[in-house]
């Protein structure tokens, strides 16, 4: 092991010395946790999402993971690779080998003993076909030390283990599972997490009670409860009567109603979003967006700032990036100025003066009141087109297998870094991707070789920069979204964690005493 290794694992290890330590003679003091939270949130939270082996790359379900489960290693406030149930880890000097110390004294809901053989179970049943490829083994070196041995050399592991790009690194009770079966654990869930399952109606209601021995910080709150609520009128209007505390994803209309209102408080949350035009036929040769004037004039012609006023009364802040500023190896880009005389000028040289049919425009669902301003605003300079509303399913899907034409209101939240973030968008084999550039697959591979930190966040700027220069997309902004919290709420622990767009850690919320 290098000095310069040595030196940084003794600086986790005190580090996590400390993380350890307070929390629990906060604990020690602590009153028991007392009353009941209620939340009214836009989806229906389904049993898969209660089971950390069944998530890959969608947000959503770290809604659940946060409170039934734990990590040994996830995005908390002020640290996106925080440690949780791994006090501490080192790496290898050939970067093939990560060990980690495990959190000793830990019980699931049922008393079980977290251990390393946890580790291995869980990650072994988790999705993510990356992950499993680029490790060759998990090794439980002890109850309590566990190795995982990649195939290569791969700088990205810890951004893709230890953040929202899978369950991977969430643990499950390996003794548990195998009693239940994985329909068992479905049906109940055992966790290592701040609050424990109690019961689950299935498009209606979500119930969880404070686990008292959470290892972080005992939960402030006794009883949170779910509801299953559609409707952004009909969840404000509960927060209103007192039947909910917090209403999820407010529209702007009613999040204007809360701003209003003396007795309620609007909460902001950020998370690892963009929004973007991604051009689907700028390959094809053939049509007028082959052209980059035309492509830079629809960037010139949307006022992403009019727009984020619109759609979150401001609080989006725009960008020239589809990969987010908080995003390692990102670069802050500016968005282009709101100027239709320029867009027009441009179009005129591409030799479309009197503009042209643009064809479709997919928003995003369900962000439809967005893609029918981002329309508004290019057909103000010419650029004509249709926008074409579906079920979110239905939509990625048809985007995924490339049956799409025109335009996309695009939103990504891949999580990882800036790497992750264009394998999934930008590079040719990308899933999601119309098309791509020979010289930025290239640089792509390079960096992904790239052991020095220094020379590969070199080439993730530069791929940026071409991307950029070459507006390969229009980026609009990195949304936020709006929350309504009602009276009885001290700390909802909404924006906490600058990563996630839901109130996280659940053991920091608190109501206001009676």
């Amino acid at each position: 092991m290098s000095g310069s290794t040595r030196r940084l694992t003794t600086v986790l290890l005190l580090t996590c010395a400390l993380f350890a330590a307070g929390p629990r003679r906060e604990a020690a003091a602590q009153a028991k946790p007392e009353g009941e939270m209620r939340f009214a949130v836009y989806v229906s939270l389904v049993p898969a999402w209660f089971d950390p082996g069944e998530v890959a790359g969608v947000l959503t379900p770290f809604w659940v993971l946060y409170a039934l489960h734990d990590a040994l290693v996830k995005p908390m406030p002020g640290n996106h690779n925080a440690p949780s149930l791994a006090e501490s880890w080192t790496v290898s000097p050939d970067q093939r080998m990560f060990e980690f110390k495990l959190r000793e004294g830990v019980k699931f809901h049922n008393g079980d003993p977290f251990t390393a053989e946890d580790v291995k179970f869980s990650f072994a049943r988790a999705k993510g076909k990356l992950l499993h490829e680029k490790v060759r083994e998990v090794e439980v070196v002890s109850p309590t030390r566990v190795r995982f041995h990649l195939h290569e050399p791969w700088p990205d592991f810890m951004a893709f283990y230890g953040t929202f790009a899978s369950g991977a690194a969430w643990i499950v009770p390996k003794k548990y599972v195998e009693q239940v079966g994985k329909d068992g654990f479905l049906k109940h869930p055992i966790g290592l997490g701040p609050y424990k399952f109690v019961s689950h109606q299935p498009g209606i209601e979500l119930v969880m009670e404070a686990y008292e021995g959470y290892w972080r910080k005992m939960p402030s709150v006794k009883r949170l409860v779910y509801k299953s609520v559609p409707e952004s009128t009909t969840r404000l209007a509960m927060v209103k009567r007192g039947e909910a505390d917090v209403a999820y994803l407010l529209d702007a209309p009613q999040a204007t109603e809360v701003k209003r209102d003396p007795t309620l408080k609007l909460a902001f949350s950020g998370g690892i979003g963009t929004f973007y035009l991604d051009f689907l036929e700028q390959f094809d040769p053939k049509s007028p967006w082959a052209d980059k004037r035309v492509r830079l004039a629809a960037m010139h012609a949307i006022d992403v700032r009019a727009l984020s006023e619109s759609e979150t009364l401001g609080a989006s802040k725009p960008t020239g990036n589809v990969v987010p500023k908080s995003f390692e190896f990102a670069i802050p880009l500016e968005p282009y100025p709101y100027d239709p005389a320029k867009a027009r000028k441009l179009l005129a040289e591409a030799g479309f003066p009197n503009g042209f049919d643009a064809g479709d425009l997919h928003p995003w669902p369900p962000y439809f009141s967005a893609g029918e301003s981002i329309s508004n605003y290019l057909a103000t300079v010419g650029i004509r087109t249709r926008v074409r509303t579906m079920e979110r399913a239905t939509f990625m899907e048809s985007w995924r297998t490339k049956k799409l034409s025109g335009l996309i209101m695009a939103a990504s939240t891949a999580p990882g870094n800036a790497a992750a973030r264009l394998e999934a968008f930008v590079v040719t084999t990308s899933a999601y991707a119309a098309g791509g550039y020979a010289d930025i697959d290239d640089l792509f591979r390079a960096q992904a070789q790239e052991r020095d930190r220094k020379r590969r966040e070199a080439v993730l700027h530069q791929i940026q920069r071409l991307m950029h220069e070459r507006v390969m997309h229009a980026p609009i902004f990195e949304p936020a979204t709006l929350h309504g919290v009602g009276p009885r709420v001290e700390e909802p622990a909404i924006g906490l964690n600058p990563l996630l767009y839901f109130a996280a850690p659940y053991e920091d919320i608190r109501l206001k005493k009676p």
